[in-house]
């Protein structure tokens, strides 16, 4: 079955405190939050499909409004978030 990976660039004002994302979400296989930097992080997650990411995209979205108002604009026309996703095309293990 092919993966599909969504990343989500972001960064905090405030010490980040991380509720428990997506444990609902249907079709979500794996997540993982990166700290890329000071006050800044990346969620990668792999999802079973698009279909099943697109299916979850209305609770994703209100997950982030959860706490969208502690995120700082990325600048560069970013606004708070920096999304990207795609298939899998390599994976190791």
């Amino acid at each position: 079955m092919r993966s599909l990976i969504i990343s989500r660039d972001f960064s905090r004002q405030q010490p980040c405190q991380f509720l428990d994302i997506g444990a609902a979400w249907t079709g979500l296989r794996h997540a993982s939050i990166i700290k890329t930097g000071e006050g800044h992080y990346c969620i990668v997650a792999e999802w079973e499909s698009m279909e099943a990411l697109a299916a979850a995209r209305s609770q994703m979205i209100a997950t982030l409004d959860s706490f969208r108002d502690s995120l700082e604009d990325l600048g560069g026309g970013f606004g708070v978030t920096d999304p990207a996703s795609g298939p899998v095309v390599f994976s190791i293990k």
